[in-house]
């Protein structure tokens, strides 16, 4: 059966706009919370997020092609265009072998509400004719599509705060059983905005704490909600043999995917943690190897009161003993929650970790939870001897993701 690589990657996010600045912010400890400055928050109880900084549109599009274009489909083209220069593939797949699996929690809402304030005080007539292709989630993959000439399999994933998880892991699925030789798979998200955010912080999901050192703490026993984020994460998968004829770098290879339901509630994880644990054992059942003490896990970790000691249950019973042994982080606590684009940038630091040695650090983590009492590489950064990293991520409706990567 075939086997699947890791030969690019991209990343627009809270704490750098390219793959070499993220991880320079992640080993360092940088977070990027800070005030909103979108828009006037005066009317929210939540006056953090974690923007996207500096990003210029123009270096990946046109000025047409960015009026166009929603935010979260400009950040996925940006780490889709970083990927593709990565791996170096442009000529070198056929296009009908290749393509293009970038999810999103929510697409153009931004676009969305824009257009909805031009209906209600302008009418439908004024309306943009771009509304439709503008606001839709498949439109990052079909752009990126469009722009590489991916005519192969594409699958834009919604499954919430999995999203990018799961089209990576869906990815990996195509390839491994041959309708593929290469794909762009991740997320992309650009949600900071008065209706998501006020949705959210409803929904007692968001921190309303004002420090922003403070606010995104996983597994903190002060943890009071999770801090919005946005950007985009893409990878380049592809066939090993493919890669190797090429004479492609090659980052590591993907060797399982877990994909459950905890089939509970529509925002709560179950706290029994089930669906979840056994997203794990499904992830190294398909990969054939053994959880052991090199083993990083880059955590869901989202500094929300149930799902930090959830995912920590779920990580317990899923490797038993050994749970104790492992090196875990969760890097929201700098980028913040990116939504859908969260598995393809945490993707990124589980794959530089195999790569460099070094895990990226939990920030933020003074005071521990005795409910969550794992190792979760508080603080600083830490050189270590790992061969094996799981990326998970727990949406709402209970959607449980996780893919493993492997040294070569």
């Amino acid at each position: 059966m075939p086997r699947v690589v890791v030969t690019g990657l991209g990343a627009i996010s809270p704490v750098g706009n390219d793959v070499p600045s993220l991880w320079e912010s992640l080993l360092a400890g940088r977070h990027g919370i800070a005030p909103i400055t979108r828009f006037e928050a005066d009317d929210l109880k939540v006056s953090l997020a974690a923007e996207v900084k500096n990003f210029e549109p123009e270096k990946y599009l046109d000025k047409t092609e960015a009026r166009r274009t929603d935010l979260f489909a400009q950040y996925g083209i940006a780490a889709a265009a970083q990927a593709m220069d990565d791996a170096g593939i442009a000529g070198a797949v056929d296009p009908y072998r290749f393509g293009v699996y970038i999810g999103s929690g929510v697409g153009g809402i931004s676009t969305f509400i824009r257009e909805a304030n031009t209906l209600f005080t302008r009418g439908p007539s004024r309306i943009s004719p771009f509304f439709i292709p503008m606001m839709i989630a498949n439109m990052a993959s079909a752009l990126v599509a469009i722009r590489y000439q991916a005519k192969g399999p594409s699958l834009p994933v919604v499954s919430a705060c999995s999203s990018g998880t799961n089209a990576i892991g869906e990815a990996f699925r195509a390839i491994k059983y041959g309708s593929a030789d290469a794909i762009l798979a991740g997320g992309a998200e650009a949600c900071i905005n008065p209706l998501a955010i006020g949705g959210f912080q409803n929904c007692k999901a968001l921190s309303t704490r004002d420090d922003p050192d403070t606010a995104s703490v996983p597994f903190d026993a002060r943890r009071d909600g999770f801090v919005i984020g946005e950007g985009a994460g893409v990878i380049m998968l592809e066939e090993l043999e493919h890669a190797r004829a090429r004479g492609a770098q090659i980052y590591c290879e993907v060797v399982g995917y877990g994909n459950t339901n905890d089939a509970h509630h529509i925002t709560a994880p179950d706290p029994d943690a089930e669906g979840s644990a056994a997203m794990i054992r499904l992830a190294f059942a398909e990969s054939g190897l053994t959880p052991d003490a090199k083993l990083y896990i880059n955590a869901h970790g989202t500094s929300t009161p149930l799902n930090d000691k959830t995912e920590t249950l779920a990580i317990k019973k899923a490797l038993g003993e050994v749970a104790y042994d492992i090196h875990i982080s969760s890097t929201k606590s700098m980028t913040g929650h990116m939504l859908g684009a969260a598995g393809g940038v945490e993707a990124i630091a589980a794959i530089k970790t195999l790569q460099t040695g070094m895990i990226a650090p939990t920030v933020g983590l003074t005071e521990p939870d005795p409910e969550c009492d794992l190792d979760y590489t508080p603080l600083t950064a830490q050189a270590v001897d790992v061969d094996k990293a799981l990326s998970t991520s727990l949406g709402f409706g209970g959607h449980n993701a996780g893919v493993l990567f492997a040294k070569m």
